[in-house]
């Protein structure tokens, strides 16, 4: 009975303090500013080093371009950019390599699909994916 009693106690002490919960779908939770999660591309800013491919621990990134249609300039152009979020591990290695910050990461971590073929982003979806995109100050 005792101990009944003191479950009791602490149950309606407890009634009055602030939760420490969220109503998630309905509100945001707020992430920490070095929080990684899904990327966002800027396909003009890349200049298709492959550097991203290069680094990628789990090869989830397949980077493709094509000379220049313009025979004056120098350089290639991009012609395909996916990433495979499937195997992606969010480790922002790829952020940290790229030259001309075409890829950066965001706060969107919400990627959940009932395929494993809705996990494979293209170029057209990373571009188009402006939710959350984090601030980062680089030295």
């Amino acid at each position: 009975m005792k101990g009944l009693m003191k479950g009791l106690a602490y149950t309606l002490k407890n009634l009055s303090r602030e939760k420490m919960t969220y109503d998630y779908p309905n509100e945001s939770i707020p992430m920490p500013d070095r929080f990684r999660g899904i990327q966002k591309f800027y396909p003009e800013k890349c200049i298709v080093c492959n550097q991203c491919a290069n680094i990628c621990p789990t090869d989830c990134i397949n980077l493709t371009g094509k000379k220049h249609p313009d025979p004056t300039k120098k350089g290639k152009v991009i012609d395909t950019y996916d990433i495979n979020f499937e195997i992606c591990i969010l480790c922002d290695l790829c952020t940290e390599v790229c030259p001309t910050e075409a890829i950066i990461m965001t706060n969107n971590f919400e990627l959940s699909a009932y395929s494993r073929d809705d996990l494979f982003k293209n170029l057209e979806w990373l571009d188009e994916n402006d939710e959350n995109i984090r601030q980062v100050n680089k030295p």
